[in-house]
């Protein structure tokens, strides 16, 4: 077994294929597409990679499938269930990298009026998706699931509250105060 260097990526592929019992880079890729896609989207091409290194490491077993299309069936070995476990038992902070494109296009002059109205409704459709599966399937989840689900209704209220207050600002505000700064 060499020595790997695991990354969060590493983790979600691990925890999939630890909840499906095993599954071919494929069934991770759409499994990750349908449940942790909201809050950690990963490049499918990223999925068959990380595979690949899980199983060099020995993190990962493999059977092919007999005729067919001969898909490779991964498992966690008793050292990637070990791995695992420990990363969900690490307490250790990692800041939180907030990739939205919006925000990205503010900070470099982007209009507010013309963003804003756009970023509103799309987190507000986003939200009500969430509150939907919240009433529709929350009952089913695992604590973990539901928690989950959770951060994503607080954080889609949060951006839609954000814009909001983006949007009602008069043009020019921020010069006047940051004149008064100087």
């Amino acid at each position: 077994m060499s020595e790997v260097r695991l990354t969060t990526p590493s983790f979600l592929v691990l925890g999939i294929i630890d909840k499906l019992g095993e599954a071919s880079p494929y069934d991770v890729k759409v499994e990750a597409a349908r449940t942790v896609a909201p809050f950690w989207s990963v490049p499918h091409a990223q999925v068959y990679a990380q595979c690949d290194r899980l199983l060099g490491a020995g993190l990962l077993s493999e059977v092919r499938q007999e005729g067919g299309r001969n898909r490779r069936l991964m498992r966690l070995t008793a050292e990637g269930a070990a791995a695992l476990r420990g990363w969900l038992a690490d307490p250790a902070f990692v800041p939180v990298e907030a990739r939205e494109r919006g925000i990205l296009k503010l900070w470099f002059g982007a209009s507010p009026r013309v963003h804003a109205p756009v970023q509103v409704e799309e987190h507000r459709r986003t939200l009500e998706e969430y509150e939907g599966l919240a009433g529709e399937v929350g009952g089913l989840l695992t604590r973990g699931q539901r928690e989950a689900l959770e951060f994503g209704i607080r954080y889609e209220r949060m951006m839609v509250d954000f814009w909001r207050w983006v949007g009602s600002r008069e043009p020019g505000e921020d010069r006047a105060h940051d004149a008064e700064q100087d």
